[in-house]
């Protein structure tokens, strides 16, 4: 965090997210991801709010609505699983995408196990490079086959994606330009095999 600023986070607090069925949401985050349940109470007149402990300080938290839409994969939440035949993880702007849980690279196998033996269905290990984008691309060119993360994915019962993710080493601090709403770059360049949207009129 930016000392400039004069604002100083201590991190995530909580995620807050929205569940179908609290009841599944509870059995499936204390039963099988191995969440505890901190708190939960009722939100007379529409609903209930429910925190699990994460670890290190922070929450995940579900609302349940009684007036809330049903579910739309691609828009509130991903299109697909990481690594699904059928198509990419898009989701709208403004969305939330995925959860991330930290975990120890030495326990990850062992967790992974564990989920599959409580019938959650994971995706395999993956391991992700650490990459670098760019006009420095060339710099950087052993980072590519240098793992900085191993991560697997699952599904919740309401669809959300979430993954166990473990650091294997500190990684590169290195950032690529980021795109506009077109997909441009402040150099003029683009993501390689994407084209730029048009302008709105």
């Amino acid at each position: 965090m930016s000392k400039e600023s004069g604002i100083e986070l201590n991190g995530l607090h909580h995620l807050a997210l929205v569940c179908k069925d609290m009841q599944r949401t509870v059995d499936f985050y204390t039963n099988k991801v191995g969440l505890t349940l901190k708190k939960g109470f009722d939100l007379p007149g529409y609903g209930q709010h429910f925190f699990f402990d994460m670890g290190g300080g922070s929450e995940l938290a579900f609302f349940w609505f009684n007036d809330a839409e049903a579910a739309q994969p691609g828009v509130a939440a991903v299109k697909n699983i990481v690594g699904s035949r059928q198509g990419n993880i898009s989701s709208a702007h403004g969305s939330m995408n995925h959860v991330a849980f930290s975990v120890a690279a030495d326990k990850i196998v062992a967790y992974r196990d564990q989920l599959v033996a409580r019938g959650v269905e994971c995706t395999p290990i993956v391991d992700h490079n650490d990459v670098v984008t760019g006009s420095d691309a060339g710099e950087h060119a052993q980072a590519q086959n240098k793992p900085w993360l191993q991560s697997f994915y699952f599904l919740d019962p309401d669809g959300i994606m979430l993954e166990f993710c473990a650091d294997l080493q500190p990684g590169l601090g290195h950032a690529d330009l980021p795109v506009n709403a077109q997909g441009i770059k402040s150099d003029g360049s683009q993501i390689t095999g994407i084209s730029p949207r048009p302008t709105p009129p």
